[in-house]
């Protein structure tokens, strides 16, 4: 793990999106194809403004969500709504998009049809997290039914899971899915999660699933 502090989170923000712009483009350098998942919430979202501009072959990038809540793409919490919202816009509305809700399906119905939608796309070539300050990442939540599952190294791409706190399912890229990609990045804010993350160091992944995914990130910090 690799961390990086800024002193504000205007700065973070410049750099981390000029870091994963940088990213692609390697990889599209040596790939016909380069794919990103990125995280939803109001972090990684001005991260988005500015990487949507950056120039790339941008037709050659495949994104998707690090998870989504089980609620169609035009809802107010739809992970897929932010990021086409703020990321596929200017020159990177040339992307293509994979979204993980399915229409008149259950997450269950529509497991096996979205996984072979990503197969390809796999491992990652850029993955972008966020963290809670209960450790969780993506929609690994400590605690939660199918999280152990989800962490194993043999976990399927995606898991299903339904945290008590949360009013709909939600479906996860796998740890194993996370952990793979060939560059990561983790943009945390404040002491709180710089304290939790800390903590998560010690703790086996069922107690801070942000620890099972932590293998060469590089952490992005700004208070």
């Amino acid at each position: 793990m690799n961390m990086n502090e800024y002193p504000d989170r205007e700065i973070l923000t410049i750099e981390v999106a000029s870091e994963i712009a940088g990213n692609l483009r390697m990889h599209l350098s040596h790939n016909e194809w380069a794919s990103i998942a990125v995280a939803g919430g109001t972090t990684p979202a001005p991260i988005f403004d500015d990487l949507c501009a950056a120039n790339i072959d941008w037709h050659r990038v495949h994104v998707m969500a690090t998870d989504e809540r089980w609620v169609p793409v035009q809802h107010a919490r739809s992970n897929a709504r932010l990021i086409q919202e703020r990321l596929l816009t200017d020159r990177a509305a040339a992307a293509q998009f994979l979204p993980f809700h399915m229409l008149d399906h259950t997450p269950e119905e529509a497991l096996e049809a979205i996984v072979s939608r990503i197969q390809p796309d796999l491992p990652l070539s850029v993955v972008l997290l966020g963290m809670g300050e209960d450790m969780h990442t993506a929609s690994l939540f400590p605690g939660v039914a199918g999280v152990k599952e989800a962490l194993s190294a043999q976990a399927p791409a995606l898991a299903i899971l339904r945290p008590d706190s949360q009013p709909e399912a939600r479906i996860s890229l796998s740890a194993p899915v996370l952990n793979g990609a060939l560059s990561k990045h983790l943009v945390i804010f404040g002491e709180a999660k710089k304290d939790a993350l800390k903590r998560a160091l010690s703790l086996p992944p069922e107690e801070a699933p942000i620890q099972a995914v932590l293998s060469e990130m590089t952490v992005h910090w700004a208070p």
